[in-house]
């Protein structure tokens, strides 16, 4: 069953960001990760819990690949730059 990766990133460092984007993508798709949002236009229709500022959609062919992908040793380093760059929510959710 699949899986998804839901990021909300608040960027501060745009140009670092860049470089986590250019690093992190040929980890992801590794594992089998395929973009399918990535902070394109955004409109919230509700935002009772959460008032999402920046999100990236990645689909997975399972969960434990998405974890795979995290765990990663090679994204350890660039989980890093993230953190240096911007303020993140990440969730993984089976789909369909």
């Amino acid at each position: 069953m699949a899986a998804y990766l839901i990021v909300d990133t608040k960027i501060s460092d745009p140009a670092q960001y860049e470089e986590y984007k250019a690093k992190a993508k040929p980890i992801l798709e590794k594992h089998g990760g395929e973009y399918l949002a990535r902070g394109g236009a955004l409109e919230v229709f509700e935002a009772d819990l959460w008032h999402p500022t920046r999100l990236v959609v990645v689909r997975f062919p399972s969960m434990d690949a998405a974890r795979a992908a995290r765990d990663d040793p090679a994204y350890a380093e660039v989980r890093m730059i993230r953190q240096a760059a911007a303020k993140a929510t990440l969730a993984i959710v089976e789909g369909l």
